[in-house]
């Protein structure tokens, strides 16, 4: 255990016990001799007396230096490091769902809108401590939730963007891939640490990725450390150019073709960006446990020194 001080110029008063100690163990004068300090009769022959009682008295003197010294100890501060702390790094995950009238195509049980959701819901358990948001797109693009550790918005959102909602706005009609990831761009930008991840759930071609500009926007957001994962929601091939952006950024697309298997994807995403934990030195804290429990040794045995062992000049 490695031992700091918050005071260290306290401990130059340790100089006073330390002198106290030496005068206790060698001084010898302040005594009167007497005949019976020096010879003990015992059936008529005589003795020395034993040395350990000198030794004894010597002792039960130290003990108020030596609490005296402890006293100084404490008023010195003692500190110590306290255990390594494991800190769990952020990551920034962004959903990007279409909400364009596809998908509310039947997908299982329910739409791919509804299961899509579901999935999402079940993938922020057990991703725990990480900040997510939630946009959803069409030919537009809104950020329904900015990028945060309290999900419990994303969980309310699945109601007011149904593509089944007749009071959502005409504008999300259509599917404009590469507008909303340039836009989740921006968001993630904006996040000064922590790892950046978008989650791209889509059922359809996006004609605003053709003559290149998948691999222009691939490259935009490679450069800003930002990984796509794209889960597309529908039967046939996953466009080539959706998968150029996911495999330029690091990311991956996958086509799930159930709900059971969707749960898997998010699953297989999870564990393909694991948690990151960061191990950082402890805090400096108080230290004047053991110390104290010294004094409160030495008071005991300077009380019961009392009884019988005290220092008298003859």
């Amino acid at each position: 255990m490695i031992v700091s001080f918050q005071s260290p110029l306290w401990l130059f008063l340790l100089l006073i016990p330390a002198w106290l100690v030496w005068w206790v163990w060698t001084r010898h004068s302040g005594r009167v001799a007497f005949p019976f300090d020096h010879v003990v009769s015992i059936n008529g022959v005589a003795k020395r007396p034993s040395r350990i009682w000198p030794v004894l008295l010597k002792m039960a003197e130290t003990l108020p230096v030596l609490i005296l010294a402890m006293v100084i100890i404490i008023l010195a501060g003692p500190q110590q490091t306290g255990l390594p702390i494991s800190k769990r790094l952020l990551t920034n995950i962004e959903f990007c769902v279409d909400v364009s009238g596809s998908m509310s195509a039947s997908f299982g049980e329910a739409t791919r809108y509804d299961e899509s959701m579901q999935a999402i819901h079940r993938f922020l358990d057990y991703r725990e401590g990480d900040a997510f948001g939630l946009s959803f797109f069409g030919n537009a693009v809104v950020h329904w939730v900015p990028l945060t550790t309290d999900t419990s918005a994303i969980k309310c959102a699945p109601p007011f963007m149904h593509p089944n909602n007749r009071n959502r706005p005409y504008w999300f009609g259509g599917t404009e891939i590469g507008k909303a990831l340039l836009s989740c761009r921006q968001v993630l930008k904006s996040r000064p640490e922590g790892d950046r991840i978008i989650i791209l759930i889509s059922d359809g071609y996006s004609s605003d990725l053709d003559n290149g500009r998948s691999e222009e926007i691939a490259a935009m957001l490679s450069d800003d450390g930002i990984v796509v994962y794209d889960v597309h929601v529908a039967e046939g091939e996953i466009p080539s150019e959706i998968v150029t952006i996911a495999t330029m950024t690091g990311g991956e697309a996958f086509q799930p073709g159930d709900p059971e298997t969707l749960s898997k994807v998010f699953a297989k995403i999870d564990q393909m960006v694991p948690a990151k934990i960061e191990r950082t030195l402890g805090e400096l804290m108080d230290n004047f446990q053991p110390f104290c429990l010294i004094a409160l040794g030495l008071t005991g045995l300077f009380q019961l020194s009392l009884f019988g062992w005290r220092y008298t000049p003859w």
